[in-house]
């Protein structure tokens, strides 16, 4: 499956679950270990946990794609899923504002979410 298929099955996977602030990164070339980052917020703990839970059961069941590594899902304030060349953190709003990974990844060409979903 085209990584750009996967990169929007997840950003749909993230929307049906009402997250904020999607944002998609390409770090290809400024990145080593990933081509894409997906960026989004969750308002509570539980929301955080149903983002992630969303996105590894869609991928599942319709690309029969399992996360490398998940890290965080415990404690629900920010989770990692690694699908090995796009990773997705799903924060709540702390956390994401805290650790700011967009101002990190600032050389990083910043993707439209809607032309992604093809809306």
């Amino acid at each position: 499956m085209e990584k750009n298929d996967v990169l929007k099955q997840i950003i749909k996977s993230i929307d049906d679950k009402k997250a904020q602030d999607i944002v998609a990164l390409d770090v290809q070339g400024i990145s080593t270990f990933a081509d894409y980052f997906v960026i989004c917020t969750g308002s509570s703990n539980t929301q955080v946990k149903a983002i992630a839970d969303n996105i590894e059961k869609e991928l599942k069941e319709k690309s029969n794609l399992y996360a490398m590594r998940k890290e965080g899902y415990q404690q629900g304030h920010w989770v990692l899923l690694d699908y090995n060349n796009i990773i997705v953190h799903v924060f709540l709003p702390d956390d994401r504002e805290f650790y700011d990974l967009e101002r990190l990844w600032g050389d990083a060409k910043r993707l439209e979410i809607e032309t992604i979903l093809g809306e």
